[in-house]
C-alpha cells in the first residue's frame, strides 16, 4: 500500500468522515508512530506506520457494510455525546465501526445510512453529488399553494437562498389546522427543512426523512435497520 494522506486513511478505517478526521488530527487526538500528528498534510504508509486515534491503534477494515436505518426521534447522529444522550450507534449492532453519513437532527426521524467506508461518505455528503433527500413534514397551520412556490423556488435562510425544491401537499385537515409536506432536496444544510418553513411562517410539528436517492423506509420500522442492497449502494 503506498503513501496517503493521514484523514483520508482515518476515514477509509471507519473513524470518521474525512471532513471530521481533519478535525480530530488538529484536536491532536492522532497520533503516528507514538508522536501526536497535528498537520494536515501528514502523509501515512499503513503498512509501516502505527496509527492511533486515542490511544486505539487503527486499522482499515476490509468488510464493507452500508446499513439503512429507520431513525426514531431521540437519538443523536453522533458517535460521542457530551450529554450523554442515546446515538443511533446503540440501535445498530454490528462488529465494524460504523458512523453516520451526514446527520439527522435529535426530533427528525427516517432514513439515515452508516457505513465503515469512508470514500463513500465523502461521496454521497459532498455537494457536487447532489443526492436527493425527501422528507414528509407536518406543520401548524394551512399551507397555500403560493407558499409552495415559495419554497419550490428557493427562500432566504440564513446567510444563504436554498435552491429550487420539489415540494408538494400532501394532505390539509381544517379541524386540526395542519398541513403535511413532501419535500425533496438536493442540499444538506443545517436543519434546512425546519428553517424553510419557518421562513413562510410556519412551524414544523413533525419531520421524517422517508428517503435518500429514492432508498425508502417505508417497509423499515422505526428503530429497525437492514444492509442496503448492491444496487442502492451503486445508486449512491
Amino acid at each position: 500500500m503506498e503513501e496517503e494522506r493521514l484523514q483520508k486513511y482515518l476515514a477509509n478505517a471507519g473513524v470518521a468522515s474525512r471532513r471530521k478526521a481533519e478535525e480530530l488530527i488538529l484536536q491532536g487526538k492522532v497520533k503516528v508512530n507514538d508522536k501526536i500528528v497535528t498537520e494536515l498534510g501528514t502523509k501515512v504508509n499503513p503498512k509501516k506506520d502505527k496509527i492511533e486515534y486515542e490511544g486505539k491503534r487503527v486499522k482499515i477494515q476490509e468488510d464493507k457494510v452500508y446499513i439503512l436505518l429507520n431513525k426514531p426521534i431521540g437519538y443523536v447522529t453522533t458517535a460521542k455525546d457530551q450529554f450523554n444522550r442515546d446515538s443511533v450507534l446503540d440501535l445498530v449492532k454490528v462488529k465494524q465501526r460504523v458512523v453516520p453519513v451526514g446527520r439527522l437532527d435529535m426530533y427528525t426521524s427516517g432514513a439515515l445510512i452508516l457505513t465503515n467506508d469512508g470514500d463513500f461518505v465523502y461521496r454521497v455528503t459532498h455537494p457536487k453529488h447532489e443526492i436527493e433527500k425527501t422528507y414528509t413534514v407536518t406543520l401548524k397551520g394551512i399551507v397555500k399553494k403560493e407558499e409552495v412556490e415559495i419554497l419550490r423556488n428557493g427562500v432566504k435562510i440564513d446567510d444563504y437562498t436554498t435552491r429550487p425544491a420539489k415540494v408538494k401537499i400532501l394532505k390539509t385537515d381544517e379541524e386540526k389546522n395542519q398541513s403535511r409536506l413532501e419535500i425533496t432536496i438536493h442540499e444538506g444544510k443545517n436543519r434546512q427543512i425546519r428553517k424553510m418553513c419557518e421562513a413562510i411562517g410556519y412551524k414544523v410539528l413533525a419531520l421524517h426523512r422517508s428517503k435518500i436517492s429514492g432508498i425508502t423506509v417505508k417497509d423499515l420500522p422505526l428503530g429497525k435497520w437492514r444492509y442496503l442492497k448492491k444496487d442502492e449502494i451503486e445508486r449512491l
